[in-house]
């Protein structure tokens, strides 16, 4: 006996946070109310990211009807995402509410209105596992007050929980680090090591693998499909010789996010952090210091996503430049700190560079105007990037032309955009997508070493 095909009541919010969502259920029904389409109407005008998705959405919907020659009262099949799966059908609910809804619900709201379908629904087949699915938390209270079942959309998420995210780092086992040990008192060239495929069970390429203890050697995974897996010693950035812009690393994690980002052969790099961990000042550091001292890039551009959800910039006055200047609050701060040491080391730039000539060679974009551009050998930061959406994080990350560097940095902790989580965030996205990839490396920092005043804050506070 064939398990009974469910039925989902899909919420507007569900198809403009995915609009690919009447394609996620499977062989089960979907039905979408009246009203859903007319918030999807509604929502349409603008060049908003919401806006966007809602005619993508429609378009969808046209597509759908025409290819069911416009007669869709017994419902219109759904095309099937794998070849030879079973699809459900999409059926569109126009009939007034039947079921009385409490006296305190007003039966004008588009929310009550969709509790009432499902109600509905449910009396009309009883034999089926009815769902509302929405995005809207109160919405998904309501119901389960009324006793409907709803659920979040969560086809989405990348991961079940954030916890389980790609740190970057792992632990080297002491039978292995002992090995590496005398390979290296056997002066090894070139500082590489193959090691037995056996230890690399559950690594990815570009891992940073470290021992406990301040003086052990920390190595990183090289690994392209096909070669045998390397073990290479990282720069010590910590040493006062291998400072970067008058920067040093102060913990593990830094030493390697500066490996990450000064070599020229990881294109993309994610880093997470809380605030004051130092994301954006090892940045800025490596960046300036390939552009102007190693001349590797021409010159550094810096975006980030303006929540309020990234629009209307326009209500600042000025150039592109000017209206992004209050969001690049941080590169200020940084770029103060860098300024300042750059003049008290003795590089040949530390002594000559002005803070004007520095500041020109950064240039500040805005999100609203990447879309269609190419970068060739720049060196692309995108600050605050939890905030982007997946699609939003594609759309930046196909901006990258030959010889350019993108940096994504973030804290999924600190989400301040009302659409995304910290599972369906597109830097959670780009983190996961991107960990077999031999060209890539990420790394999460996890101390913070702002000040006395900071790390006491965040611990008490």
């Amino acid at each position: 006996m064939s398990m009974q095909k469910k039925i989902f009541i899909l919420d507007t919010n569900v198809l403009i946070h995915d609009p690919t969502a009447l394609l996620r259920f499977n062989e089960h029904d979907i039905y979408l109310p009246i009203v859903v389409l007319e918030e999807l109407d509604a929502a349409k005008i603008g060049m908003s990211e919401v806006a966007r998705n809602v005619r993508q959405v429609s378009r969808f919907l046209d597509e759908v009807v025409e290819h069911a020659n416009g007669d869709i009262s017994g419902g219109v099949e759904l095309p099937a995402t794998t070849p030879g799966a079973q699809a459900g059908r999409l059926y569109f609910y126009s009939d007034a509410v039947q079921s009385v809804l409490p006296k305190g619900l007003s039966p004008d709201s588009s929310d009550n209105v969709l509790l009432g379908v499902t109600l509905d629904l449910r009396k009309d087949h009883p034999e089926r596992e009815v769902t509302l699915i929405s995005k809207d938390i109160n919405l998904r209270i309501k119901a389960h007050a009324l006793g409907i079942r709803a659920e979040d959309y969560t086809t989405d998420q990348v991961l079940d929980d954030a916890n389980l995210l790609y740190s970057g780092t792992a632990r080297l086992e002491p039978s292995l680090l002992r090995g590496l040990e005398k390979a290296k008192e056997a002066e090894h060239p070139n500082r590489k090591y193959q090691i037995d495929d056996a230890h690399t069970r559950g690594w990815y390429p570009n891992q940073y693998l470290y021992a406990d203890g301040e003086q052990a050697t920390a190595f990183v995974l090289r690994r392209a499909p096909g070669t045998p897996a390397l073990l290479e010693e990282v720069t010590d950035y910590s040493q006062e010789r291998n400072k970067v812009w008058g920067i040093h690393a102060r913990n593990h994690e830094q030493n390697f996010a500066l490996n990450l980002l000064m070599d020229p052969g990881i294109e993309f790099v994610t880093m997470l952090g809380q605030a004051g961990t130092g994301k954006t000042l090892l940045t800025l550091a490596a960046g300036l210091t390939q552009t102007l001292e190693h001349k590797r890039y021409t010159e550094i551009i810096m975006t980030r996503a303006t929540v309020p959800v990234g629009e209307d910039i326009g209500f600042l006055p000025g150039t592109e430049e000017e209206k992004m200047q209050p969001w690049m609050g941080a590169l200020e701060d940084n770029l103060d700190v860098l300024h300042e040491t750059g003049e008290r080391s003795h590089g040949a730039w530390g002594r000559a560079v002005t803070h004007d000539f520095v500041r020109g060679r950064i240039r500040i974009k805005s999100l609203n105007f990447m879309r269609g551009r190419t970068f060739l050998k720049k060196f692309i930061i995108i600050d605050e990037a939890q905030n982007l959406s997946p699609h939003q994080m594609k759309t930046l990350i196909t901006r990258a032309g030959p010889g350019s560097k993108i940096v994504c940095l973030g804290n999924i902790a600190q989400i301040d955009s009302p659409y995304l989580t910290e599972t369906t965030s597109g830097l959670t996205y780009a983190v996961d997508r991107f960990k077999d990839w031999e060209h890539s490396g990420h790394i999460t920092l996890q101390r913070g070493e702002r000040s006395r005043l900071a790390d006491y804050a965040s611990e008490i506070l």
